[in-house]
């Protein structure tokens, strides 16, 4: 096809042609909104590198949630932020943890929405890392035995799926074996398949109050460089009995949200993260650029790399652009 015969412009002359030919399409239906719960009451606490997102105590949680759900969002994603932190992040697993009571309300408040609960220590433990320390290091497999611990207690809470995050080695076998020991066979994981130690989870660190207080994470992250070995990562998740992947964060990492999507047949998820929102809040705010834009410009390049799912703190905004 060569001009003047093939002219592809006669195709974008007006937005119904673009509508009719458009290859990619997002919709709400692909949509997880992450939300912080935190203890007491009345608690709506903004998160300054975070505009419109705020910790929320159970009650204020619950209304943010029927919110949601009214916008046909199908899905959140809860963070919990404990009253009080220790080493061993004993806040994770407690049976009136705060991830444990948020459950509850929802799922008497506002019963057919997805609730997913993230799986990891960093919020809960007093050092920050996401693991058991021994001698200053964090150890994976006593680590392990805590996370299958934690899926647990989310599962008797009510939570519809889990979403381990701390990547440990052998994470998804140890929880797919505790859950179906408890008689949790049917509770699916969403695994944090490909999550890279990156310097865009900054302001999602202020909402949950999980910075590393010695050291970083690159030891049990992925190195920002490789992809090949995402591949090696999200295989083993499969193997180890992963219902959902994921790669992390989103944008930067379009590429291996491409290659995942081509190796595997599972669910594909992808995390739009903390810096990803913030850097376009930012500019939008300063009137460098549309963010109405280049929000909806972000989340389908997400889904055209080929995420199925796609984990936003934009989902709100999204959903009403969505629904116009």
């Amino acid at each position: 096809m060569h001009f003047p015969e093939y002219r592809p412009r006669r195709l974008r002359k007006n937005e119904n042609f673009r509508r009719l030919i458009r290859e990619t399409k997002l919709s709400v239906d692909d949509l997880v909104f992450p939300l912080f719960a935190t203890y007491g009451k009345g608690v709506k606490k903004p998160i300054a590198s975070m505009p419109g997102n705020f910790q929320m105590s159970v009650d204020h949680l619950v209304k943010e949630v029927q919110r949601t759900k009214d916008l046909g969002i199908p899905a959140v994603l809860l963070f919990g932020i404990p009253e009080t932190k220790d080493e061993m992040g004993t806040g994770a697993f407690a049976e009136h943890g705060i991830i444990q009571e948020a459950t509850k309300a929802i799922k008497d408040a506002v019963p057919d929405i997805l609730v997913i609960a993230d799986l990891c220590l960093c919020e809960y433990t007093s050092h920050g890392h996401c693991g058991m320390l021994d001698s200053g290091e964090v150890d994976n497999d006593s680590t392990l035995e805590v996370y299958a611990e934690t899926a647990v207690s989310q599962a008797k809470a009510g939570v519809d799926m889990v979403a381990p995050s701390g990547m440990m080695d052998g994470q998804i076998m140890a929880i797919r074996e505790g859950l179906d020991d408890a008689g949790f066979e049917t509770l699916p994981i969403m695994a944090y398949s490909a999550k890279y130690a990156s310097c865009f989870y900054g302001p999602f660190r202020d909402a949950a109050e999980s910075t590393p207080q010695f050291g970083d994470r690159k030891a049990y992250q992925m190195d920002p460089a490789n992809s090949d070995e995402a591949i090696r990562e999200i295989m083993l998740d499969v193997e180890e009995g992963a219902d959902i992947i994921m790669v992390k964060p989103a944008l930067p990492y379009l590429d291996v949200i491409g290659r995942a999507r081509e190796e595997f047949d599972l669910p594909l998820a992808a995390y739009n993260v903390s810096g990803e929102f913030s850097m376009i809040k930012a500019a939008a705010n300063l009137g460098w650029i549309d963010g109405e834009r280049a929000m909806m410009e972000c989340l389908t390049a997400i889904k055209r790399a080929g995420a199925d799912i796609i984990i936003t703190y934009f989902a709100p905004e999204a959903a009403q652009v969505l629904a116009r």
